[in-house]
């Protein structure tokens, strides 16, 4: 286990907190990766690559998210070792994209398959600018962060690494087994009618029964952080999902309520909120010898990337500041 030390990175236009700083894109040279121009390495996890109109308070609201689903007691470590590990040896990414369409998911996902090739790259969901939404993290409707980095963790770490427990196909694993019940069934094919007792009745038929897995892990994760309970939300995913309350989810749901709650697999139980700055104490006693720069300004005393060139401040952990020229 390794503590991760990051720059802090206050948003002028947001109240979140949020410890990472955008950078250019560093493998341009990438083909598939061309059109993106912002990056966040996340806790070395998951890269984020967004095109230019994506704005900065939306990348850094994507990366927050992203580490307080990975590192959800925000101790600096991430909760799974072995999410960990297998996140970063897969080269993990999670793309924004300003439209459904664009250019830049055109040329990733038609050469997607010299990623995965030639550099074990992992996608497992994308994002759109306007399903991002800092406001309101993780709010069904508003902000599909949450949904679309849970299934970027689940299909690229859960199901590979505990495959006898998340496994998508059926009689594979605990989970599937959970899904039928669920479902009223064990249904390969959407239903014309699912049973009564049914609490989760999706009937996209373009989902098939791995997809219906995927969203069903979604749904029991969120369920049980509380992000569903509220009105307007419970009756907008009635005709998908029921449990809107966690009280209703351990009630009901016994079997997959076990599985989330199981030490062994560590899956996150706190709903993020959009900010993530490990506390200094926790990170930065490891460097307390050395004069680490922990924020850099301009000479107006806005917060710059690493790559900003000119006339530069830079604050040292010893709480000394240096003016600087970077060229």
């Amino acid at each position: 286990m390794r503590y991760i030390l990051f720059f802090l990175f206050f948003n002028s236009f947001s109240q979140n907190n949020v410890c990472f700083q955008i950078e250019e894109n560093p493998n341009q040279d990438i083909y598939a990766l061309q059109l993106f121009t912002k990056y966040i390495n996340v806790l070395d996890c998951i890269e984020i690559y967004a095109e230019s109109t994506i704005s900065d308070e939306k990348v850094l609201h994507t990366a927050a998210i992203t580490a307080e689903l990975l590192d959800n007691n925000e101790d600096g470590v991430i909760d799974d070792i072995n999410v960990e590990t297998i996140l970063s040896n897969k080269k993990t990414i999670m793309p924004i994209f300003s439209f459904e369409g664009s250019n830049a998911e055109d040329v990733l996902f038609s050469n997607f398959d010299i990623l995965e090739e030639n550099y074990n790259y992992c996608a497992g969901a994308v994002l759109y600018n306007d399903e991002i939404s800092p406001e309101n993290p993780g709010i069904w409707s508003y902000d599909a962060s949450v949904e679309e980095i849970l299934h970027t963790i689940n299909a690229c770490a859960h199901i590979e690494i505990y495959p006898d427990v998340f496994g998508l196909n059926p009689n594979s694993s605990q989970m599937t087994d959970a899904m039928d019940i669920a479902r009223g069934g064990q249904f390969l094919n959407i239903p014309s009618y699912y049973p009564e007792e049914a609490w989760y009745h999706y009937d996209d038929w373009t989902c098939d029964y791995q997809c219906m897995a995927m969203e069903y892990l979604y749904w029991s994760i969120v369920a049980n952080m509380g992000l569903l309970d509220n009105n307007m939300v419970c009756n907008g995913i009635s005709d998908e999902w029921e449990l809107c309350t966690q009280e209703d989810f351990q009630n009901i749901d016994v079997n997959m309520f076990a599985i989330l709650l199981n030490p062994d697999f560590k899956i996150p139980q706190m709903a993020p909120d959009g900010n993530y700055c490990v506390e200094q104490s926790s990170i930065f006693n490891d460097f307390k010898d050395n004069k680490h720069v922990i924020k850099s300004f301009d000479i107006l005393g806005r917060p710059v990337n690493s790559n900003q060139k000119g006339l530069v401040l830079e604050l040292f952990y010893d709480g000394k500041i240096k003016l600087k020229i970077r060229k």
